[in-house]
C-alpha cells in the first residue's frame, strides 16, 4: 500500500526535531526566531506543539502570540492544556481574546471557566458581545443553540439587492476574514422570522434595484435552538449543507450553523459512542493521570463484574452435566466468545445506523430482518466448524452435533439481542452505545453459556 502525504506549501513540518528547536528556543528566549518560525505554521499546528510543551514552556510560547492568534489556538488545545490557560490567564486576557473568535467557539470557552472568571470576563466585554455569550451559554451544549453561532449576514424581505450588496460589503471591511465563511443571507421580516435565505454568490448576477423577497429561496431547512447536535449533523450529511440557519420557538432568527462545527460534532459523537461501547469514557481519551483512568473505568467494569458472575450461576447449576463430560467445559468458552462479539457487531451496525439516521425505528424489523440473515449464514459456518471439531475430538457425532447446534442458536440469539436492545434503548430515550458495551456483551455470554449447556443436558443421556 502506498504511503499518503499531505503537502503542504512554505510550511513548516511539525516533528521531534521542530520540537527540539522549539524548545532550545524557548530556553535561549529566542523570540524572533520562534515568532518566524510560528509565522510559517496554522494555528492547529501551532495548539500541536503546546500540547507537546510542559506547562511553562507552553506558557512562554503562547505569550508571544498575538491576541487574533492566541484566539484561533486556544480552540484547538487539547482539554488540559486549555484548562491550564483558563486557569492561570487573567480575565482581561481572555476576553481579549474571546473578542476575536467567533461567538460559538467563544461561548464553548466562557463555558469552560469558573463562575466567578466567566463574569469577571463577560464584565469586560462590551454590551453586544456579552448580551450574546450570555443567550448562548443559556443553551444545552449538545443543541443546536449549544453550537449555534450569533454571526449572520441578515436583510429585510423588502430591502432591495443594492442595498443586500452594501451590507455585505460593509461587513467585508470591518472583518474580512470571516466574511468569507457566510454563504447566505438570511432575510426576515418585521418580526424578525426568517422568510428565506439567499446565496450570496447570487448578488453579482440580480439586478440592483429587484427586491429582495422575489428572488429568496423560501423553500430552506431550519432547525430550532432546542434540536439535539446528532440530528443537526444527520440534516448536514443528508443534504450536503454548507449553513444551516437556527430560529427560536416562534421562527424568529437566532444563529447559524456552520459545516465545520457539525464535524467537530461527529468526531465528538463518535469517539464518546467509541469510548462507551468498550466501556470507558471520552476523558480517558486525553491525557489522564492513571488513578483517573482506574477511576473512570471500574464502576463500568464492576457492573460488567457483576453481570459475568451470573455465567458462573449458571455453571454451578450445571455441575452434574459437565462432571459427566469434562469435554463440554473446553467449548463453553468459545460458543460464549463467538456469540458476543457477533452480537457486539450487530450492536455496534445499528448505534451506527441510529446515529447516521440511516435506521428508522418505526421500521425496526428492516435493520432486525437484516441482521438475522446475517447471523444465520454466520451460525451455519460457525456451528459447522465447531460441531466438526466436536465430533472428532470427543469422538462421536451426537456430540458435534450439541456444540455445532448451541454455536448456532447462540449466535443467532445475540445477533437479535445487539440489533433490538440499541432500538429499545434509543425507543425509552437512553444512550443505545452504552447498552451495546460490555453490560451487553455479558449478558450474550451468558446466554450462550445457558443455551450450551442446556441443549447438552436434554442430549446427555444419548452421549
Amino acid at each position: 500500500m502506498s504511503e499518503e502525504k499531505v503537502y503542504t506549501q512554505n510550511l513548516i513540518e511539525v516533528d521531534d526535531e521542530l520540537m527540539d528547536d522549539i524548545r532550545d528556543l524557548i530556553a535561549s528566549r529566542s523570540d524572533f526566531l520562534i515568532k518566524n518560525i510560528l509565522n510559517d505554521l496554522y494555528p492547529a499546528d501551532i495548539a500541536h506543539i503546546i500540547n507537546r510543551l510542559e506547562f511553562e514552556e507552553g506558557d512562554y510560547l503562547f505569550s508571544l502570540l498575538s491576541t487574533e492568534d492566541a484566539g484561533k489556538v486556544i480552540v484547538e488545545l487539547d482539554d488540559n492544556h486549555r484548562e491550564h490557560f483558563l486557569e492561570t490567564l487573567k480575565s482581561q486576557t481572555i476576553s481579549e481574546i474571546v473578542e476575536e473568535l467567533p461567538t460559538d467557539e467563544a461561548t464553548d470557552i466562557v463555558g469552560e471557566l469558573t463562575k466567578e472568571k466567566a463574569e469577571a470576563v463577560l464584565e469586560e466585554l462590551s454590551d453586544e458581545d456579552s448580551s450574546d455569550l450570555q443567550e448562548l451559554l443559556r443553551y444545552d451544549a449538545n443543541t443546536a443553540g449549544g453550537i449555534m453561532q450569533k454571526e449572520v449576514i441578515t436583510v429585510h424581505k423588502n430591502d432591495t439587492v443594492k442595498k443586500a450588496v452594501h451590507i455585505v460589503r460593509k461587513m467585508a471591511r470591518e472583518d474580512g476574514e470571516n466574511v468569507q465563511k457566510h454563504y447566505f443571507i438570511f432575510v426576515v421580516d418585521d418580526d424578525g422570522t426568517l422568510v428565506g435565505i439567499l446565496p450570496i454568490s447570487n448578488l453579482i448576477f440580480l439586478s440592483p434595484n429587484r427586491r429582495i423577497y422575489k428572488v429568496m429561496q423560501k423553500d430552506f431547512i431550519s432547525v430550532t435552538t432546542d434540536v439535539d447536535q446528532e440530528e443537526v449533523a444527520r440534516l448536514f450529511k443528508k443534504y450536503n449543507l454548507v449553513s444551516l440557519p437556527v430560529v427560536d420557538f416562534r421562527g424568529r432568527l437566532a444563529g447559524k450553523i456552520m459545516v465545520d462545527d457539525v464535524v467537530d460534532v461527529l468526531q465528538e459523537e463518535h469517539d464518546e459512542d467509541v469510548a462507551k461501547m468498550i466501556g470507558s469514557h471520552t476523558e480517558e481519551l486525553e491525557s489522564r493521570s492513571p488513578w483517573q483512568i482506574a477511576m473512570l473505568r471500574l464502576p463500568w467494569v464492576m457492573i460488567t463484574l457483576l453481570i459475568q458472575l451470573l455465567a458462573g450461576v449458571v455453571v454451578h447449576q450445571f455441575n452434574e452435566t459437565l462432571s459427566k463430560v469434562l469435554l463440554l467445559a473446553s467449548f463453553m468458552p468459545i460458543i460464549s466468545a463467538i456469540s458476543g462479539n457477533t452480537g457486539l457487531q450487530s450492536a455496534a451496525i445499528v448505534v451506527r445506523g441510529i446515529a447516521l439516521g440511516t435506521i428508522d425505528l418505526s421500521k425496526w424489523w428492516i435493520p432486525v430482518i437484516r441482521q438475522l440473515k446475517t447471523t444465520m449464514l454466520i451460525g451455519v459456518a460457525c456451528g459447522f466448524v465447531l460441531g466438526v471439531i466436536g465430533a472428532l475430538w470427543y469422538g462421536k457425532v451426537l456430540f458435534g452435533i450439541i456444540v455445532g447446534l448451541s454455536m448456532f442458536i447462540s449466535i443467532n440469539i445475540s445477533g437479535l439481542i445487539g440489533t433490538s436492545t440499541p432500538m429499545l434503548s434509543k425507543s425509552f430515550g437512553f444512550d443505545p452505545a452504552i447498552t451495546a458495551g460490555p453490560f451487553e456483551t455479558a449478558f450474550q455470554d451468558v446466554i450462550g453459556i445457558t443455551i450450551f449447556l442446556s441443549i447438552a443436558t436434554l442430549m446427555l443421556h444419548w452421549l
